[in-house]
């Protein structure tokens, strides 16, 4: 069974930088770069304001590039409360700028999107940035790291989607095939 190729917009929360990236593919075949970028805002504006922007442009990114799912950092706990709050918040505006359209969303963890592109929950940024411009096969590195973070998100949730597809399709099938009558007891 040949899956479809499918279209996800990967998102690296923040507020500073925002990551925002597109890939189209499908599991075993290579991927494309449909776009990447980061939606930048000054760190002494209001909060309020801040997020604002980031919504915009998360909305327009939905509306231009039409992707078929959203895949999101998973927020992870950090020793400075102010860099983990911005980022939930910023999660939180792609999460709600999805859901809003009907897209599906995943979350995915830091060392989940690093294991699935280089091999290593552990590795740094610069591998994962590595392992993205080889798999999408681009001249060079997308700067900053969270444009290639945002590019990571979604091509680990191509790979890990489709393994999550075919899962759901082996449990429909299992579901909606006839099951065997019950076996009659006979007493002796």
């Amino acid at each position: 069974m040949r899956l479809p190729h499918v279209r996800v917009m990967g998102v690296d929360p923040g507020l500073t930088r925002c990551g925002l990236g597109a890939v189209e593919g499908r599991p075993g075949a290579p991927l494309s770069l449909v776009s990447v970028g980061v939606v930048r805002t000054p760190a002494d504006d209001d909060i309020g304001a801040r997020l604002v922007v980031i919504e915009a442009e998360i909305e327009r990114w939905l509306d231009e590039l039409k992707p078929d799912a959203v895949a999101v950092e998973r927020v992870f706990a950090q020793h400075n409360v102010r860099t983990v709050m911005g980022t939930a918040q910023a999660s939180a505006v792609a999460i709600v700028c999805a859901a809003r359209r009907g897209l599906p969303v995943a979350l995915h963890t830091p060392s989940e999107v690093k294991a699935a592109i280089t091999g290593h929950g552990n590795a740094d940024k610069k591998q994962v940035g590595t392992m993205v411009t080889r798999l999408l096969r681009l001249d060079a590195m997308p700067k900053p790291a969270d444009a290639a973070d945002a590019l990571a998100l979604a091509i680990c949730h191509v790979w890990r989607g489709g393994v999550q597809h075919r899962l759901a399709d082996a449990l429909a099938r299992a579901r909606s095939a006839p099951r065997p009558a019950p076996a009659r007891r006979e007493d002796a």
